[in-house]
């Protein structure tokens, strides 16, 4: 019969008789070698590869689970895991549907996983095991039943996958089992916002920005042929690096994000003021097309009554607000395009939202890479005594850093990485964007210009459009 290697893929074709007689790595994760072996290790590479280890019962357990939205790569630290994990004495379950059963004591909805079930899926989006934004720490009662769960089916080991709510929720379940679990946390979240040190990306964001990229690119080409602005809403509920990162990448006319506005909030007037101000000047240039990129967690810096004028103000499991419920761009399109056509002026606006088609996809070679060091890590780190950690890779070597250091001190959840507005990196985006900057109201020509197509006086553009924020201080402005 034909068979694989279960990690290069490489074929062969061996007599059935002879197939379990194939020396470890023969099926294995190292090389071909087609050597045939004795009776007692045809038994344990059968128990390997199948789950069926008769002794299985004497081998620690590794638990999987995956909390929050999906992120490329998910898969690859789950076959990652499991197959370290199962090479070094261990048996491996997934838990379905993140922490939904867990919170609610029920120790059904689990499967056991083999080699023979991750082989491959690295390179494949989603989640075999699935995720769900469920959240035990509302209670005690459900961080308790959590614990008592996993202790009662042998887990000993648990890793937990997802972003910042799900880091937050290993914490209090490490400190729920006070020593009867060891945990370990692997960041994952297409926002790029977990305290990762020296700019280390969360896994899954490097494929999003990626396929973002593409499509604000195709955008641009079409706001060009067709001489119409494209305002488009890029996911990222508290942080805007993957909003920033597309737009920088793919050249976009102007991106903004809520770190532009530090803690304050935020009216839509303002965020759409920023809109329209980039097409005026534009129009000054004579270029009728654009894309304008803005960070979906600019709803979340808006007052939630002023959000209540435009949708239903829902909040999820974490107590966040559902912002897919909110439609940014679709508010800020009309709200921009009225303020035109009051003066006079027609300009074609479309709205687009991108982020859930991101969240799936299979991961690029930089996340199918990286996702197999962080989930060897996670194993790693707690064969060899560690638990209570965030699992990071830095300068290619394994760097755990402790749940308490991830944790804010004030409001006792864990901490955001933001953009950073006052960095060279920001600095070079913005300067790149054709947007309202301080020279445009200093220049008397710049201005001029800017009224006419506005339909203003200098004045009235000034006191209309003076009051936005207009960069990061550089020498280099335009």
């Amino acid at each position: 019969m034909w068979t694989h290697c279960a990690a290069c893929d490489r074929r062969f074709f061996i007599p059935i008789v002879d197939l379990l007689k194939l020396d470890p790595a023969g099926i294995g994760n190292y090389g071909c070698p087609l050597v045939v072996k004795g009776e007692d290790e045809v038994r344990d590479r059968k128990a390997v590869m199948t789950g069926t280890n008769p002794d299985s019962k004497d081998r620690p357990k590794v638990g999987l689970v995956v909390g929050g939205g999906p992120a490329p790569g998910v898969n690859g630290v789950i076959s990652a895991a499991t197959i370290t994990a199962i090479e070094n004495g261990c048996d491996v379950v997934g838990i379905l549907d993140g922490f939904k059963w867990l919170e609610q004591g029920d120790t059904q909805h689990i499967r056991s996983l083999t080699i023979s079930d991750v082989s491959r899926i690295h390179l494949r989006g989603g989640s075999i095991i699935r995720t769900s934004r469920s959240n035990p720490t509302k209670s005690t009662e459900k961080l308790d039943n959590v614990v008592n769960a996993l202790t009662s089916i042998g887990i000993k080991y648990l890793i937990s996958i997802g972003g910042d709510d799900t880091a937050y929720t290993a914490y209090r379940v490490t400190e729920q089992a006070a020593g009867r679990l060891k945990t370990a946390h692997v960041p994952k979240t297409i926002d790029n916002d977990l305290p990762l040190p020296d700019s280390t990306p969360t896994f899954g964001y490097t494929t999003a920005r990626h396929l973002g990229v593409t499509v604000v690119k195709n955008l641009s080409e079409d706001a060009r042929t067709t001489l119409r602005w494209y305002l488009v809403v890029a996911m990222g509920r508290t942080a805007g690096h993957l909003a920033l990162g597309i737009g920088k990448a793919a050249g976009a006319t102007l991106t903004v994000v809520p770190e532009e506005f530090g803690d304050r909030r935020v009216t839509i007037k303002e965020i759409c003021d920023i809109v329209e101000g980039a097409i005026l000047k534009r129009l000054s240039m004579g270029r009728e097309f654009g894309v304008a990129i803005l960070a979906e967690g600019l709803a979340a810096s808006i007052r939630e009554d002023e959000l209540a004028q435009y949708g239903t103000v829902e909040h999820d499991e974490h107590g966040h607000v559902r912002l897919s419920e909110i439609s940014l761009g679709h508010v800020c399109k009309d709200a921009v395009r009225n303020s035109l056509s009051a003066r006079g002026i027609k300009v074609t606006i479309v709205n687009k939202d991108l982020g859930y088609e991101l969240r799936c996809a299979d991961p690029g070679p930089h996340d199918m890479e990286y996702t197999r060091d962080l989930g060897y890590g996670a194993i790693k780190f707690l064969l060899n005594g560690g638990s209570g950690a965030l699992i990071s890779i830095q300068g290619g070597s394994l760097a755990p850093i402790p749940f308490e250091d991830i944790i804010d001190p004030e409001t006792k959840r864990t901490r955001v990485r933001r953009v950073d507005i006052n960095s060279e990196s920001y600095e070079v985006a913005h300067m790149y964007m054709l947007r309202l900057k301080a020279r445009d109201f200093e220049d008397p020509r710049k201005l001029e210009s800017l009224a006419a197509v506005s339909k203003m006086s200098g004045e009235e553009f000034k006191q209309r459009f003076a009051y936005l924020w207009t960069g990061p201080k550089s020498g280099l402005q335009s």
